[in-house]
C-alpha cells in the first residue's frame, strides 16, 4: 500500500536541536513542507555521511520553506553525545528526532522488525502534513541531498502549477510539460 496522500499522524517525540532538548510534533509540520529523513542509528557509518550531506545543503531547503527532521530511534541523549565527539555532526542545525518509542518509525514503516533500527526512508511532507514523495534504500545505501532537494523543488512546483508537470532531471527554471493528448507519441 502506498503512503502517497496519507496524512501524518498525531505525534509528539524529544530531539536534540542546536544545544537543547525540544519536542517535536506533527503540528510543527503544519503549514510548512518538511521532510523527514531516517537512518539507521547514531556512531555508525553511512549515517554520517548522509546527516553531513544535509547539514551542507540545509540553508538551501531552508531558503524554499522546508524543514530537516533526521530521524533515529536513538535518544536524543545519544544525539547530542554523537554532536559532541563529531566534527561532523557538529554541523547539522536541524532537529535531530529520538523516536526510542518507534511510534514514528511504525507510522512511515520504515521500522526492522526485531532490530529497533529504522530503514534509510525519506518523506517529503506539503504544508498540509501529507505525504507527498518518499523513498527507502537498503541501509548500505546513502542519499543524497542534492537530488533531495530537487525532488522537493519539484513537489513544490507541481503543487503550485497542477497542470504541469516536471520532467526527468528538472531543475528550477527549466521547462516544465503540460500533460495532454498533443504530447502522447511525441516525447
Amino acid at each position: 500500500m502506498s503512503l502517497i496522500g496519507k496524512k501524518v499522524e498525531e505525534f509528539s517525540v524529544p530531539a536534540y536541536y542546536d544545544g537543547d532538548l525540544i519536542t517535536v510534533t506533527d503540528k510543527d509540520l503544519e503549514g510548512k513542507w518538511s521532510v523527514l529523513f531516517f537512518y539507521p542509528g547514531d556512531f555508525t557509518f553511512v549515517c554520517p555521511t548522509e546527516l553531513e550531506d544535509l547539514a551542507l545543503t540545509y540553508d538551501k531547503f531552508k531558503e524554499i520553506n522546508c524543514e530537516i527532521y533526521s530521524v533515529s530511534t536513538d535518544s536524543e541523549f545519544v544525539h547530542k553525545a554523537w554532536s559532541d565527539a563529531s566534527d561532523t555532526i557538529k554541523k547539522i542545525k536541524y532537529p535531530m528526532i529520538s523516536d526510542r518509542a518507534f511510534n514514528l518509525s511504525k507510522q512511515f514503516e520504515v521500522l526492522i522488525d526485531g532490530e529497533g533500527q529504522a530503514l534509510r526512508g525519506t518523506f517529503v511532507i506539503n504544508p498540509q502534513n501529507e505525504v507527498v514523495l518518499y523513498e527507502v534504500n537498503a541501509n548500505g545505501i546513502g542519499r543524497n541531498a542534492k537530488e533531495l532537494l530537487r525532488k522537493v523543488q519539484a513537489a513544490q512546483f507541481v503543487a503550485k502549477h497542477g497542470d504541469k508537470v516536471c520532467p526527468a532531471r528538472w531543475e528550477p527554471g527549466e521547462d516544465t510539460l503540460t500533460p495532454g493528448l498533443d504530447l502522447v507519441g511525441k516525447l
